[in-house]
């Protein structure tokens, strides 16, 4: 892991999985999510807004902002170029990976099976992002790759919640959690800013109780 993935991680245990379709609402997600104590956020490559979103939340004081659901290098480039400072991809592009790489740029490909992970070994990578989490076996597959892969973090991200998140932090070979419970579509569309700061003091919390 590099030592600024490592740090991200260790100062964001819960990292927000971020869709938005304006500037504008990035900008508040982005304040709200400070304001309740996490410093980081990932903006996905699911809307037309993302680049222009990550570009505006640079600005934000405090807040790290890194590129989501990048699935080629156009989109990698792209995000680079508003200003990401850590590319998330929900699978496994070798392309991806050595773009980041060449460009000195944290990445975190999604890898759920053995053949995945050794892969990314083969590049150097050594935390992945787990998705869907939930749906391809949560804890106990984590728990399983983690026995002949010791050397690989994991970064669940797909059904993890406020319900949950403490057990999966409780998981030594687990980095971080992704979630976007406390910046679901609907607080974003009906502008609920105070809803998402206070949803994400209450990850913060629980990731302290968690030890993290």
């Amino acid at each position: 892991m590099t030592e600024s993935l490592a740090s991200m991680l260790a100062a964001n245990p819960v990292v927000p999985v971020v869709v938005v379709e304006s500037a504008s609402d990035g900008v508040e997600v982005g304040k709200a999510l400070v304001a309740g104590g996490i410093t980081t956020a990932e903006v996905t490559f699911r809307t037309r807004a993302a680049a222009d979103a990550i570009h505006a939340m640079t600005e934000i004081d405090g807040l790290t902002v890194g590129a989501g659901t990048v699935i080629n290098i156009a989109q990698a480039k792209e995000a680079l170029a508003a200003g990401a400072s850590y590319i998330v991809s929900p699978g496994f592009s070798a392309d991806v990976v050595r773009f980041a790489q060449g460009e000195g740029v944290p990445v975190l490909p999604a890898c759920t099976d053995g053949s995945w992970l050794m892969a990314a070994l083969e590049l150097g990578v050594d935390t992945v992002k787990f998705f869907p989490a939930v749906a391809m076996g949560g804890i106990p597959t984590i728990k399983a790759l983690s026995a002949p892969f010791p050397q690989v973090r994991f970064v669940p991200t797909g059904g993890v919640s406020a319900a949950n998140l403490a057990d999966f932090l409780a998981v030594p070979a687990i980095a971080a959690c992704g979630g976007s419970w406390m910046v679901k579509k609907n607080l974003i569309a009906e502008q609920k800013w105070d809803t998402i700061a206070e949803l994400s003091a209450q990850a913060i919390a629980i990731a302290k109780e968690a030890g993290r």
